[in-house]
C-alpha cells in the first residue's frame, strides 16, 4: 500500500477531530443541558414533539460524524507505525485501539437503537397523545435519555482509550 501523503493525514486528523467534537458535543449538550432543562419546562406532549423534531435534525449529523470517524480512524490507524495488522494485539497501542473500537461499535449500536426504535416510538407516542389516545411518551423519553447518556459514556471511554493509545 502507498504511504499516505502528509496533507491527507492532516486532513484526516482534522476531520476526525471535527466529527468527534460534533458527535460528543451534541451528546453532552443533550444529556447534560437541553433534555433535563426542557423536560422540566415543557409539557409532556410538547417535550416529545421537541425531541422528535430535534432528533430529525441531529440524526444526519450524528450518522455523518460516525461515518467520518470510521473512515478517518481507519486512515490514521493504517498510517500508524504501531499498527501491525488486523487482529494483532502484540503491543499496548494495538490493545488500546482494540478496546476503543469495541466502545465505538457500542456507540454505533446505541445510535442505531435510538434511530430505528426509540425515536419512531417516541414520535408515534406523541401522535397518539395528540389524537387523545394513551400517551407512553414518558417511557420512551426516559429510554432516550438513558441511551444518550450511555452513548456519551461510551464516547468518553473512546476518548480515554485514544489517550491511552497515544501514550503507548
Amino acid at each position: 500500500m502507498l504511504p499516505i501523503p502528509p496533507w491527507a493525514l492532516t486532513l484526516s486528523f482534522w476531520l476526525h477531530m471535527l466529527a468527534t467534537v460534533a458527535w460528543l458535543g451534541g451528546l453532552a449538550t443533550l444529556a447534560l443541558i437541553a433534555i433535563p432543562s426542557l423536560r422540566r419546562s415543557l409539557k409532556p406532549k410538547e417535550f416529545a414533539t421537541w425531541l422528535t423534531t430535534l432528533n430529525k435534525r441531529l440524526d444526519p449529523i450524528g450518522w455523518l460524524s460516525l461515518g467520518l470517524l470510521t473512515f478517518t480512524g481507519l486512515v490514521q490507524m493504517d498510517s500508524n507505525s504501531n499498527y501491525q495488522g488486523l487482529f494483532n494485539f502484540s503491543n499496548p497501542w494495538a490493545q488500546a485501539i482494540c478496546l476503543k473500537h469495541v466502545a465505538f461499535v457500542g456507540m454505533i449500536a446505541v445510535s442505531a437503537y435510538i434511530t430505528w426504535v426509540v425515536a419512531p416510538a417516541l414520535q408515534q407516542s406523541a401522535l397518539r397523545w395528540a389524537a387523545g389516545r394513551q400517551d407512553s411518551s414518558g417511557k420512551w423519553t426516559r429510554r432516550l435519555q438513558v441511551m444518550i447518556a450511555i452513548n456519551l459514556a461510551l464516547g468518553l471511554i473512546v476518548l480515554a482509550f485514544t489517550a491511552l493509545a497515544r501514550t503507548s
